[in-house]
């Protein structure tokens, strides 16, 4: 039985030493950011810090990796984090989206603040600093509710809001 330890944690070790060979792409562009969501939408000091605190690593095209992001199969997870993040909302790509989509995803922040979704709770376990006071939510909700107002009277409500099936 010990021999047979021995080997499975030898293989174990072996496995592990190999699987640190096979990275993940990084989510860092040197592109020019474009369509940023600062290049439509007036952000406010504080939401904008906010966002940039606890929404941006895995909601933009620039992510600030911790360390352990250098250990797989942990990066491979914090890859398809960040994948799946940006396919929900991506900050960087926000004014390419159109106007029916950029009030959905202000609709969807106001939900994932109200439901206490966001950030998600495994990434405020290691980012304390991440997580958003009460203060800073309200700040957030105030915005995105301004925008959608804004957004109401620039385009007909009949293109912004998806008609209810009856």
């Amino acid at each position: 039985m010990k021999k047979f330890l021995k080997i499975f944690f030898l293989i174990l070790l072996i496995s592990f030493v190999i699987l640190q060979f096979f990275r993940s792409k990084k989510n860092i562009s040197e592109a020019a950011i474009v369509n940023d969501i600062t290049k439509t939408y007036a952000i406010p000091t504080i939401v904008m810090a906010s966002l940039q605190t606890s929404c941006y690593d895995c909601h933009s095209n620039n992510t600030k990796y911790p360390w352990y992001n250098n250990i797989q199969p942990v990066a491979w997870w914090l890859a398809d984090h960040i994948e799946e993040g940006k396919k929900e909302i991506n900050f960087n790509e926000f004014a390419a989206y159109s106007p029916r989509r950029q009030y959905k995803k202000f609709k969807e922040i106001n939900d994932q603040l109200e439901e206490d979704e966001m950030p998600l709770k495994s990434y405020t376990i290691i980012h304390s600093y991440a997580k958003l006071s009460k203060e800073q939510k309200v700040e957030i909700y105030k915005w995105t509710n301004a925008m959608m107002d804004s957004m109401k009277v620039k385009y007909p409500i009949d293109s912004l809001e998806r008609p209810k099936k009856l």
